[in-house]
């Protein structure tokens, strides 16, 4: 997961001192650019973990990265009665133990789905067209020596699969459209404001498809949902790419289908376990590897920022969070 610069140990309050302004007083559970800094500086107090008062604060910011927000985090910090995570993805956050002690969570609502659905297209492109592969090419000097590059496959009309129709995987679909793809999904259930096939089996989706996209979140039914059998099902053609998360592939058996050519190859962002990836998967030559960093623009970042602060305000005012997360 993407590290942000840390905040200076002087930024926040960290010994036993009174608030100083009138601000509502907020704990920060993740480290802060100087750009979060300067924007929650501006709203609120700010106190970090290691602040006496930290247990009486009652809202948090928190990230995935750094979190995980189960009984003992809750227990630490008792008087928590809002959580605002500042990613999409709420897989590390007990949500039922949360609702059961009355805690408000909020994520950054659908911020980042247009930025990752642009990312997911254009891992797509690189892995068919050959992109990274063929820049490597040129700049060690391969082309004068051996010629032409093997050429790529176009994107254009082909069968995409996409596991997890939510905001992500509409937004991917919606620009997979202008390539005159043919649009199949995997949801929990089918989704009867669209028009694309819906298949309810993973298996069946990946033989009716060339490209699978992974974009769900992350549970316990989706851990490990591509596994051996829909690597096969996908079969020797086929591409996969993953803007979800890690462990919704099994990592191993995908490493071993794209060494042994059962799949032509991947564009992955996102990894088992981040941020250490298995080395035969980085000497892959049939594979495009990000740090998960598909959502992360200026522009997205700035969006953030204002609808964590927004978050935040609401729940001061008394008023419901305005892009809550609930247990389903």
């Amino acid at each position: 997961m993407y590290a942000f610069p840390s905040h200076t140990a002087a930024s926040i309050p960290t010994s036993d001192e009174t608030p100083t302004s009138d601000l509502p007083p907020l704990l920060v559970l993740r480290p802060l650019s100087d750009t979060w800094l300067s924007a929650l500086n501006a709203k609120f107090t700010l106190y970090s973990p290691s602040s006496p008062l930290s247990a009486s604060v009652h809202a948090a910011l928190i990230s995935g990265a750094y979190n995980r927000v189960d009984p003992a985090l809750l227990d630490q910090y008792p008087s928590l009665r809002c959580l605002v995570n500042t990613g999409a993805g709420v897989n590390h956050i007990n949500l039922e133990e949360c609702k059961r002690r009355g805690v408000q969570v909020a994520n950054v609502g659908e911020t980042h789905s247009k930025n990752v659905a642009d990312y997911a297209v254009g891992l797509l492109l690189d892995v068919m067209r050959r992109i990274t592969m063929s820049d490597r090419y040129v700049r060690n000097g391969l082309w004068v020596t051996r010629g032409n590059y093997p050429l790529g496959s176009k994107l254009g009309g082909k069968r995409v699969g996409i596991v997890g129709l939510g905001s992500i995987g509409s937004a991917i679909a919606k620009r997979l459209e202008a390539f005159e793809c043919k649009i199949s999904y995997l949801s929990r259930k089918a989704k009867p404001t669209v028009s694309y096939r819906y298949i309810p089996n993973i298996c069946d989706l990946a033989a009716e498809s060339d490209i699978l996209v992974v974009s769900c979140a992350l549970t316990k039914e989706t851990h490990h949902i591509v596994n051996k059998q829909v690597l096969q099902a996908l079969g020797k053609e086929g591409i996969i790419i993953n803007i979800g998360r890690g462990a919704s592939i099994d990592e191993p058996e995908l490493v071993r289908c794209l060494a042994q050519g059962e799949i032509k190859g991947a564009g992955l962002d996102v990894f088992e376990h981040e941020p250490n990836i298995p080395k035969e998967l980085i000497e892959l030559e049939n594979v495009v590897l990000t740090p998960h960093q598909s959502v992360f623009t200026p522009e997205a970042m700035a969006e953030v920022i204002q609808i964590c602060i927004a978050n935040f305000e609401a729940f001061f005012t008394g008023k419901p969070v305005i892009t809550p997360v609930v247990a389903d």
